[in-house]
């Protein structure tokens, strides 16, 4: 009786197989972290530019205090023509941290602008920071109100990126923590209550010998568990008992093989020679089409290039016809497949007697289309033959009343010779006569075309 050994743990065990592989827990932990790695940089993609928009907003806010606070003292400086008091406000309005830029453009009554202006050293002329434009009046008495100057304030470029530059670095950190907390929590989890009891499980089914099969599994769990560990277990458990009762079973059925295996060499000796017979059987199948008895698609293909080469090597000519029996459809849609069947053997016995010389080929290429392979035929003769086909055929008088071109059964034939100066594989022949058979078509049907 065969019997399992317990041995050493190979290759294939489970202890080995961990020891290779590595941990389930860690691959999820890998999977939860790339994960959460495309989550953070999708977030903090999101979360920067909601951040940058509202920076752009606090800061156009910052500016818009800056210019209210200032505008009335400018305007009475401009005024009062009180230059000491004007570049202090200047001064001033340039010093508040959101502002990168202040230009002032001072208008008086027949002088061209004066602009002023104040800016600090990393401002540049290209900036994303909000702009601010203010037309300064000043109202010297009640009703007379006179444009004095143009404000213009820009925002502070460099705050910007730095407000901007510190909230993304909160927002990274965040994520990160929240990511590594997150798989941290999932990896002590599945090793708690998944690779703990999976181990146990490995080790069990390692020590697995023959003589301990009555030896159960327990991976003591709370018995109110219920989830795929405890059909896990349980499986197991079914499994050793179905094992033990496999192994005693095999030895009763060792004993009946061995009373029955001369009988099963005699059957098989007498299997093998039918066998031999039903391959020899196939083969012949394989090769012709069941229906009509003539070379199938897969014959045809194998004498094609046998006939191709021969041509070649010996300047022999070469003729291949493409018949196909016309209005077929609506012969089988008037009479039946049936009747339809019936036809297509007439046709393919006519083809058969026409064409019953060594060497010539013929072969239904599925359908209603059959094809004809001539060798040392040149085409003057095989339009004769093709002539004589379309004859005999109109002897038997096969009704055919659904057809446009005669009340029994005809065919259209494409003829196509082998031209070694324009012909150097068998398709092109095939496919010059497929041409010539769709010529016959166009042409009116039951003719032949070249």
């Amino acid at each position: 009786m065969a019997r399992m050994s317990a041995s050493v743990p190979k290759p294939g065990d489970p202890e080995t197989v961990h020891r290779q592989t590595g941990s389930l827990g860690r691959r999820l932990v890998l999977a939860t972290l790339g994960f959460c790695l495309l989550f953070t940089l999708a977030s903090v993609g999101l979360r920067t530019w909601l951040a940058w928009h509202d920076s752009l907003e606090a800061m156009d806010a910052e500016l818009e205090l800056i210019d209210q606070v200032f505008q009335s003292n400018l305007a009475r400086a401009i005024w009062e023509m009180d230059s000491d008091a004007l570049e202090t406000q200047l001064d001033s309005v340039a010093s508040a941290a959101p502002v990168g830029r202040v230009e002032l453009q001072i208008i008086r009554a027949g002088r061209a602008p004066e602009v002023i202006q104040r800016q600090r050293a990393q401002q540049h002329a290209e900036h994303r920071a909000p702009v601010l434009q203010h037309r300064l009046t000043y109202e010297a008495y009640a009703g007379a109100s006179e444009t004095v100057g143009e404000l213009r304030l820009e925002g502070n470029e460099g705050l910007l990126w730095e407000r901007l530059f510190d909230e993304v670095t909160e927002i990274v950190i965040t994520q990160v923590i929240q990511s590594l907390l997150l798989a941290g929590l999932i990896m002590w989890m599945f090793n708690s209550t998944v690779t703990l009891h999976v181990r146990r499980i490995a080790r069990h089914l390692t020590a697995l010998a023959p003589e301990n099969l009555d030896q159960t599994l327990r991976l003591g769990r709370s018995v109110k568990r219920h989830d795929e560990l405890s059909l896990l277990e349980s499986g197991v458990n079914s499994l050793q008992a179905k094992l033990s009762a496999y192994l005693d079973r095999q030895h009763q059925d060792e004993l009946a093989l061995a009373a029955h295996r001369d009988r099963l060499a005699e059957l098989v000796e007498e299997r093998t020679t039918e066998l031999r017979a039903a391959n020899v059987l196939l083969q012949e199948l394989s090769r012709s089409d069941p229906l009509t008895g003539l070379a199938n698609r897969r014959h045809f293909d194998e004498i094609k290039e046998v006939e191709f080469r021969r041509a070649l090597r010996l300047g022999q000519p070469l003729t291949v016809l493409m018949c196909d029996v016309d209005f077929f459809k609506r012969y089988n849609d008037h009479y039946g497949h049936a009747q339809g069947d019936l036809c297509l053997k007439v046709v393919a016995d006519t083809l058969k007697r026409v064409f019953a010389r060594a060497g010539e080929v013929v072969a239904r290429l599925g359908g209603e289309e059959f094809v004809v392979l001539l060798p040392g035929v040149d085409a003057e003769s095989a339009l004769r033959s093709a002539v004589r086909l379309q004859q005999r055929l109109a002897e038997r008088e096969l009704p055919h009343e659904a057809s446009a071109v005669s009340p029994y059964v005809t065919l259209s034939i494409g003829l196509a010779g082998f031209d070694p100066e324009t012909v150097d594989q068998f398709d092109q022949l095939l496919r010059r006569a497929d041409e010539a058979l769709y010529r016959a078509k166009t042409q009116g049907r039951n003719c032949i075309a070249d």
